[in-house]
């Protein structure tokens, strides 16, 4: 009997060194495949392809009809973000559903707490929804951060930074790819410079107050109204834009999106122009992160 005893005791104690190993390293075995990441908006995941490519398993599932900034995770959704190895968020508030949640503090990597001290605050903003039944207001720190392309290349360097530290052997590729996306994000910022330069003293409209960091940056005269791009302003919103406008001039509104075309008909008559500067927080329908952004360089420029 007892070589049979001494059989199953070894047996056991390899099960039991054999789960304990398994137990203890269990990181490591996820991680011997590709970093998974998970993004809460468009422009870090834009951000973070650029930069690591097909060295990460990179996510953002948000679907194209829904602001992620006031998207909220079925059970999957959460799950996916609770495994992942790295959840990059854009911070100044913009993800309100994580505050209702559980998340890994070790795996969140903030890119916009680097320069949190500059956030810009909303005040004074009316309750109002989307067209999707969810009652917000815009009050507090606006989140837009990206849309300042200064912010941007910071908060692609805070993504560079951290993927180095975690994948040391393709600092280099990370490192170069970062440095091209960064050239871009300087073009962009260049472009915008000379946009604001031309627009001096041009007061504008701005359909939904989004754009306080590419105003503040780029010094353009925006005032901001709570209008939706698929909903046509009824006579109440009319004039309330014709009180503004008493004291605000402006001849252009910038949408976040196309607008409806009864919507530009009526600020036709006026004499209000139409341009879209897309800030981009999901996926677009054509292109990139970085096409919409030029297309949005192109429709400022357009302006008179």
């Amino acid at each position: 009997m007892k070589p049979v005893l001494l059989t199953l005791s070894t047996i056991a104690f390899a099960c039991l060194f054999s789960s304990c190993e398994k137990e203890t390293t269990g990181t490591s075995t996820q991680r011997s495949g590709k970093l998974t990441v998970q993004t809460t908006n468009y422009p870090l995941y834009y951000f973070a392809q650029r930069i690591a490519g097909d060295l990460i398993d990179l996510h953002f599932s948000i679907p194209g009809d829904i602001d992620p900034a006031f998207w909220e995770p079925g059970d999957e959704d959460l799950a996916a973000f609770q495994n992942a190895d790295l959840i990059i968020t854009n911070g100044a508030t913009y993800e309100k559903w994580a505050e209702t949640v559980s998340l890994p503090t070790n795996t969140q990597l903030d890119t916009s707490k680097v320069f949190s001290q500059a956030y810009v605050t909303e005040k004074g903003g009316t309750t109002h929804s989307h067209g999707d039944g969810v009652v917000h207001s815009h009050d507090g720190i606006a989140f837009t951060t990206w849309l300042n392309m200064e912010y941007a290349k910071l908060q692609s360097e805070v993504i560079r930074d951290e993927l180095v530290k975690q994948l040391p052997e393709s600092k280099d590729s990370i490192y170069q790819n970062a440095a091209d996306l960064a050239a871009d994000l300087d073009a962009l910022d260049a472009a915008l410079i000379k946009v604001g330069e031309n627009l001096t003293g041009t007061p504008l409209l701005g359909s939904h107050p989004v754009y306080q960091y590419l105003s503040r940056r780029y010094k353009l005269d925006i005032e901001s109204v709570h209008w939706e791009p698929s909903v046509v302003p009824d006579d109440r919103a009319i004039l309330e834009l014709e009180d503004k406008r008493e004291v605000h001039l402006a001849n252009h509104m910038i949408w976040e999106g196309y607008p409806a075309e009864e919507s530009v008909a009526k600020l036709g008559k006026m004499g209000i122009n139409s341009v879209v500067f897309n800030p981009c927080g999901n996926r677009p329908d054509a292109g990139d992160w970085l096409s919409v952004m030029k297309e949005n360089v192109a429709a400022l420029e357009s302006i008179k």
